[in-house]
């Protein structure tokens, strides 16, 4: 199958290209892919393990295996001749120019970048050539990901995204104001009748227009904001506190990362789409708002290495408060890259299904997952078995 990857030559982007080669030359175990549980047993029938992979970016570098060195160099994150032996496969995946448009302050801790609005183009321009650029590329085993930059909160309209009239007519009139990069590339994707998922907590295609479109070309699609780590536990740790009924009275996060991910998160505007995708699982999960602090925090030495400290007071019997810590130390491409694979998979799956719209039966892989309340990791998984088991 073919992934295209918005934000291809990514640290997470890269890691996926790099495992999916290596695992392929049977030099890697698939450990960490959700897909290749018993439970999913078959899929390979729908979704085989072979990939393919083209993308957009907006650091214009040569090609994915120069990408992949780059961060490489800076995190040493996997054994340097799997690199090595899929240099010639990463070499032939060379991004095209795409767009960062509305996507905030925080690009700028990218370096040099390149985008289409800086070629004086107008929406419906950029619209065209993201949409000829993945038509190029995709054939009827093709899904898009968004696995970019954090956008900031997006400047919502109900007149240009409530509907898909609306938001084609945005285009139209070249409203930039309202548009987003992740909105762009969804809608190219959606339009070409191609699944996809939004790993980002940036709307992509979760706004009404979208969805629309979604329903009305026949395409699954899904997100938002992938769970790979502080997120992950708290949303597996948390549902212990209500089986036992334990009421928390508070939960302090904070997290700190590096590498260009921490450079974009320290810009404000930024930072504030991804402490509010953390911060809402707790209400959902528990059904009330305990206090809680979610911080995140650039440190620049600890590049991909992302660390969070968390800290739990919470009521036992006769009202007795308690403590409980953990600190989650783990390296992000290496959690998600795998289940950049796994989302490509199911949602090809659902597709051949004749599955359409959001696949809230996925939330399993999201911190805000879209039409579903579900936020408890042990029910989203009982749900994607579920799912897949009736679809199969």
């Amino acid at each position: 199958m073919k992934i295209w990857v918005i934000g291809a030559y990514g640290i997470v982007s890269t890691t996926a290209m790099v495992g999916a080669n290596a695992i392929a030359k049977d030099m890697a175990p698939k450990t960490g892919l959700v897909s290749e549980l018993p439970p999913f047993k078959g899929i390979d029938k729908y979704a085989p393990f072979e990939f393919e992979f083209g993308g957009h970016e907006v650091r214009m570098l040569k090609n994915a295996f120069d990408a992949a060195e780059e961060h490489w160099k800076l995190n040493r994150h996997f054994e340097r001749d799997l690199l090595d032996a899929v240099k010639e496969d990463l070499e032939k995946i060379i991004a095209r120019k795409g767009t960062a448009l509305n996507c905030g302050t925080g690009i700028q801790g990218l370096g040099r970048i390149e985008t289409l609005e800086d070629d004086g183009l107008t929406l419906e321009e950029i619209v065209g050539r993201l949409t000829e650029d993945i038509k190029k590329f995709a054939d009827d085993e093709t899904v898009v990901i968004n696995v970019a930059s954090t956008e900031p909160l997006p400047n919502l309209s109900e007149e240009y995204h409530g509907t898909l009239e609306g938001f084609e007519r945005m285009i139209d009139e070249n409203r930039k104001e309202y548009a987003s990069a992740s909105m762009l590339y969804a809608y190219a994707a959606l339009k070409l009748g191609l699944p996809y998922a939004n790993f980002t907590p940036s709307p992509g295609s979760a706004i009404p227009a979208l969805k629309e479109l979604a329903e009305k070309m026949g395409v699954p699609h899904t997100g938002n904001d992938g769970k790979t780590g502080e997120t992950l536990v708290k949303t597996t740790l948390a549902p212990m506190f209500a089986y036992r009924n334990m009421e928390v009275v508070g939960w302090m996060s904070y997290n700190i990362l590096g590498d260009y991910d921490g450079k974009v998160l320290s810009a404000r505007d930024n930072k504030e789409s991804k402490v509010l995708s953390k911060d809402k699982v707790l209400e959902k999960m528990l059904g009330y708002s305990p206090y809680s602090i979610t911080e995140i925090q650039y440190f620049p030495s600890l590049v991909d290495n992302k660390t969070a400290f968390d800290f739990i007071h919470f009521k036992g019997f006769l009202g007795r408060l308690m403590k409980f810590y953990f600190i989650w130390d783990a390296i992000d491409a290496i959690v998600a890259a795998p289940l950049i694979l796994d989302i490509a998979r199911f949602l090809l799956f659902a597709k051949k299904k004749g599955v359409k719209g959001v696949v809230k039966e996925m939330a399993f892989f999201f911190k805000s997952p879209m039409d579903t309340n579900v936020i408890n990791t042990h029910e989203q998984f009982e749900e994607l078995k579920k799912w897949y088991s009736k679809l199969s």
